[in-house]
């Protein structure tokens, strides 16, 4: 089983990661607010499957991947790094676009908003580097059976990001009004962010060769 240690910083990677805008929370947010949150609480069920292809599919190729190439710690350490400094600047990068601006789409039925949540999710990359660059770092041979470890951090981050964007789903509209008039609260959420992801990139990169 995986150290407390780490599944605390991987569950803080996750939450960071859902906090900051992509494709995900821009689809559900947009379905929430112009269809209302039980058209984004469907939604969100879609991109729930999707997470646990990945979370399948990363487990099984980790698995393999520490047994073939011991070395690659380092490459993926790396890249996740520089995959975190990136969604910083991303999130600070003039002419940034809050995901709670108002959206018109048409309105879709159960199973559209169930396919679209899926296939949104399916080709977020930053699902795809959370899974197969970030979390093989988190996983210790020496700790147990690899499948295992691959496949609790992958719950975990499943459960952190279905209840917080379910919480967004619910309150986009009333996040979206509010923000309306306070551009000044977006802009400090994107900063702490930013610092937040940097802060563990920095982390990342400087840590010891396992």
């Amino acid at each position: 089983m995986p150290e407390t240690h780490s599944l605390l910083a991987f569950a803080l990677i996750a939450l960071g990661m859902v906090l900051t805008p992509g494709p995900n929370m821009i689809y559900l947010i947009s379905r929430s607010i112009c269809q209302g949150p039980a058209a984004g609480l469907i939604s969100l069920c879609g991109v729930a499957l999707g997470f646990v292809f990945y979370m399948v599919f990363a487990a099984l190729g980790i698995t393999a991947l520490l047994l073939a190439v011991p070395f690659a710690y380092d490459a993926l350490r790396f890249a996740g790094a520089l995959y975190l400094v990136y969604l910083a600047w991303q999130a600070v990068r003039p002419g940034g676009r809050s995901p709670f601006q108002v959206r018109d789409l048409p309105k879709d039925g159960p199973r559209k908003l169930f396919a679209m949540g899926l296939i949104t999710n399916l080709l977020n990359p930053k699902v795809a580097v959370l899974y197969f660059s970030l979390l093989p770092q988190f996983i210790h041979p020496e700790a147990g059976n690899v499948l295992l470890q691959s496949l609790v951090f992958g719950s975990v981050q499943i459960m952190i990001s279905i209840t917080v964007n379910a919480l967004i789903a619910v309150t986009a509209g009333a996040i979206a009004a509010f923000l309306a008039g306070r551009p000044i609260f977006m802009l400090a959420q994107r900063w702490l962010m930013s610092t937040v992801l940097v802060g563990l990139a920095v982390s990342m990169a400087a840590e010891a060769r396992r």
